[in-house]
């Protein structure tokens, strides 16, 4: 099983720095997320201050750009990766498209669908570039003056639907960062990714504390309470909310958030456990993305945290 990173820097450079340690250690893939930077942006960073491992979008949001634009981005990603680019897409909660965005969230696995088909037909060039649905595109008289070009796409998903879709259109399905297992069986040609946060210390309580704010975020969430009540975690959620509309930082939940939870939702504990763990996700999974818990840790914690998952992976080999 390939073992994928998603680095951390406190500032671009520093990002470049840890993506090219993960490619010495042996990483598949280095993935640029959407939240605090630009991920097209960061894996054009990335891609520039690597020159083997993969480099990929995971994910950039798919309905904040318009289909056109994404595709016209993943092929200037693919050149300046020389190859090596891949586009992970997500579709985002209702509120971050709304409201941080200004974008519809109507229909969304429709809306993905049409997406993957317009990007696709982008890249693939020709003229007209025409579909018709949720989204749509009719282009005439235009041609990129570059040779059609094919990127694979992976899909994030959670739910059944987008998780049928990814199936049914992509080239790969992207794990949720809450360790979300496989629900889509492996087959050649179709790249299965579990996601975790990965938190390695020495001493396992340690670890545990340092990923507890990732799983205090979520629970703040109401995206996600439905499958955290499920889980028997509903009185977390309710702590987390009420912290959170009481003025408390999004990032600093973890104190809500018991040890039984982090096991769960995370990966976190000594080098073997955290090895063992990853293990188990051998028959289900092709690769997992692993990133440093960072969420309300001070800078150098995080450093700490990813050296001992660069650590790891390098072991892996």
């Amino acid at each position: 099983m390939r073992l994928d990173v998603q680095p951390w820097g406190a500032t671009m450079a520093e990002l470049v720095d840890a993506a090219r340690a993960a490619e010495d250690a042996g990483a598949g893939v280095v993935w640029a997320p959407e939240l605090h930077r630009s991920a097209p942006v960061t894996a054009a960073a990335l891609a520039s201050g690597t020159s083997k491992v993969g480099v990929g979008t995971g994910v950039a949001l798919a309905f904040a750009r318009s289909a056109m634009l994404t595709a016209l981005t993943a092929a200037d990603l693919g050149e300046l990766s020389g190859g090596r680019f891949r586009l992970g897409l997500g579709t985002g909660v209702a509120r971050l498209n709304q409201d941080w965005h200004g974008v519809a969230f109507e229909r969304p696995v429709a809306r993905m669908r049409d997406t993957v088909a317009i990007v696709r037909a982008v890249l693939a060039g020709g003229d007209p570039i025409t579909h018709d649905g949720v989204r749509s595109i009719n282009v005439r008289g235009w041609r990129r003056p570059c040779p059609p070009v094919r990127i694979p796409i992976y899909l994030a998903a959670v739910g059944p639907a987008m998780t049928r879709l990814a199936a049914e259109v992509a080239d790969g399905w992207l794990g949720h960062e809450l360790l979300t297992r496989p629900v889509v069986k492996r087959r050649p040609g179709f790249d299965v990714v579990a996601s975790a946060c990965c938190s390695i210390d020495p001493d396992a309580a340690t670890a545990r504390r340092r990923a507890a704010n990732v799983v205090g975020f979520y629970a703040s969430v109401r995206s996600y309470a439905a499958m955290f009540q499920a889980a028997g975690f509903g009185a977390v959620t309710s702590a987390a909310n009420a912290a959170l509309r009481a003025g408390q930082a999004a990032d600093s939940l973890g104190e809500f958030v018991p040890d039984e939870m982090v096991d769960v939702y995370t990966i976190a504990g000594t080098p073997g456990q955290c090895a063992a763990r990853i293990a188990t996700y051998e028959e289900a999974a092709d690769a997992i993305k692993l990133s440093p818990p960072s969420y309300g840790l001070a800078a150098d914690e995080v450093r700490l945290a990813q050296k001992r998952l660069l650590e790891l992976v390098g072991s892996h080999r």
